[in-house]
C-alpha cells in the first residue's frame, strides 16, 4: 500500500510478517498464500506491502543463491505484494514458545549479527520494486544491556562500520540504495532515542539511522515531538517507522486493573514496563524487564512510592484500532501524535511505515484469531487504521 505526501514522497505502508512463523523459503511463499493476498483482497488495495521478517538460514540461502531471491520476488509480484523493508531484528524461532531474552542473540559484538545483516542487505537489493527509491532494514539496538562493558562496545562500533562499509559498496554495485535503522527498545544498550544519539556518535550517517518502534517511544514515555527532532538535529535519519501503541496502565495500583494485567503477562515475549519517576528520583523512569516482574516478582514495581501513584506503561504490541477492556487501555492518542510529528508536517521525515503486530498469538483469547482467516482480517483491520489515520493526516492513496 502506497500513499502520497503533500512533498511529493512515496510513503510506502506494511505489515510485518514477523507475527508467522516460518523458517524455511516454502514455508514463506506458503504464507503469501495463507495471509498477505487475503489481507490485500480485504483491505481493498492494488498493491500491499510486507515488512518481510527472513530467519537467519533462510536469508543466508537466498543470498548464497539469486536465482532463489527472485523466485521469491516474483511470486510477490504475482500476489500484487511488495518488499521495500526487512525487519533484521529476530535471529531466528521468533515465534517459538518462549523467546524472551533470546531475541536480543547474536547482538552487534557477534560476527554472526554482522553476516545475518549482509546476507538481507543482498536480498533486498534484489526485491526492491524498481520504482522504490530505497530499501530499509531494521536491527537491534547493539544488544540486552548487561553485560555491556567498553569492550563489548568496541566490538560493536568496528561491526557498524563494516556494515556501513558492506552498504556503501552494494549501492555502488547494484545502483540501490539501502539504509539500516537501529531500533531503540526499552532494557537494551540503546533504550530511548538519547542513548541512540550517543551510542552512534561518529557512526556513518549516510546509511545508518534510526528504526523508531512506536510502541518502544510510548513505554519510554518519549515525545515524538522531542524525540524526533533530537535524531534528525544529530544527523540520524529515520529509516522506517514500526507503527504500534503500547497498553496503558492509569491506576496500576487498583486489584481490577492487577487482574486484568495478568492476562497479558504471558511466557513467549519480554513486555518491560515503565513508570515515571518520582520527586527525589532525578526523573529517571523506574524499570523492571518484565510485566511479571513489576506485578509479582522478586521486586515488584510499587505502584506507589510516597503515596503518589504513577501510570504504567507496558511493551506489549496492541493491536492498531483496538482498545484494551477498561481499566487497561492502549497508547493510540501518543501513537497519532507520533505519525502527524512524521508523517504529518511539511516534509515526510520517513517514507517507510511498518505495523508491527506481532503478538497476535499472545493477546487475551477474546480477541485473538481463531484462525488464518480470522487473523488476516484483523491484520487488513490494522492496516486500514493506518491508512485512514494517515489520510487524515493529508495523504492521499495512491496505490
Amino acid at each position: 500500500m502506497r500513499l502520497l505526501h503533500a512533498d511529493g514522497q512515496t510513503v510506502h505502508v506494511a505489515y510485518c510478517t514477523n507475527v508467522h512463523p516460518g523458517e524455511d523459503l516454502e514455508t514463506i511463499i506458503g504464507q503469501l498464500d495463507r495471509f498477505a493476498l487475503p489481507v490485500r483482497h480485504h483491505l481493498g488495495a492494488d498493491l500491499l506491502g510486507l515488512g518481510l521478517w527472513l530467519s537467519a538460514p533462510v536469508a543466508r540461502g537466498l543470498a548464497d543463491d539469486p536465482r532463489e531471491t527472485d523466485r521469491l520476488r516474483a511470486a510477490l509480484d504475482a500476489r500484487g505484494l511488495e518488499v521495500v523493508t526487512l525487519n533484521g531484528f529476530p535471529y531466528r524461532g521468533f515465534q517459538d514458545k518462549v523467546v524472551k531474552h533470546r531475541v536480543y542473540h547474536p547482538d552487534w559484538t557477534e560476527p554472526a549479527r554482522l553476516a545475518y545483516t549482509t546476507d538481507l542487505i543482498e536480498v533486498l537489493a534484489r526485491l526492491l520494486p524498481d520504482d522504490a527509491a530505497r530499501g530499509s532494514i531494521s536491527t537491534l539496538p547493539l544488544g540486552w544491556r548487561h553485560p555491556w562493558f567498553g569492550d563489548r562496545q568496541v566490538l560493536a562500533t568496528e561491526q557498524l562500520d563494516r556494515l556501513a562499509d558492506h552498504l556503501h559498496t552494494q549501492r555502488e554495485r547494484t545502483g540501490r540504495e539501502i539504509r539500516v535503522g537501529l531500533e531503540p527498545e526499552p532494557g537494551c544498550v540503546i533504550e530511548t532515542t538519547t542513548d541512540l544519539v550517543e551510542r552512534m556518535e561518529g557512526r556513518d550517517e549516510d546509511v545508518l539511522g534510526t528504526c523508531l518502534d512506536l510502541c518502544h517511544l510510548a513505554v519510554g514515555f518519549e515525545d515524538a515531538a522531542v524525540a524526533v527532532p533530537r535524531l534528525t538535529s544529530a544527523g540520524r535519519r529515520i529509516v522506517k517507522a514500526q507503527v504500534s501503541a503500547a497498553l496503558h496502565v492509569e491506576h496500576p495500583g487498583d486489584d481490577a486493573t492487577r487482574d486484568a494485567l495478568a492476562a497479558f503477562d504471558e511466557k513467549r515475549f519480554l513486555h518491560q514496563t515503565r513508570s515515571p519517576g518520582h520527586q527525589g528520583e532525578g526523573g529517571q523512569l523506574r524499570a523492571r524487564d518484565d510485566l511479571g516482574d513489576a506485578l509479582d516478582g522478586i521486586r515488584p514495581l510499587d505502584p506507589c512510592p510516597g503515596g503518589t501513584e504513577q501510570p504504567w506503561r507496558v511493551h506489549f504490541h496492541v493491536p492498531l484500532g483496538h482498545a484494551p477492556e477498561a481499566p487497561l487501555a492502549a497508547t493510540t492518542d501518543d501513537l497519532r501524535h507520533s505519525l502527524d510529528v512524521l508523517v504529518g508536517g511539511e516534509a515526510a521525515l520517513t517514507d517507510h511505515l511498518e505495523v508491527e503486530t506481532y503478538t497476535w498469538t499472545v493477546v487475551p483469547e477474546a480477541v485473538r484469531p481463531s484462525d488464518d482467516a480470522a487473523l488476516a482480517v484483523s491484520i487488513a483491520g490494522e492496516l486500514a487504521w493506518l491508512r485512514d489515520t494517515l489520510i487524515d493526516l493529508g495523504l492521499k492513496e495512491t496505490a
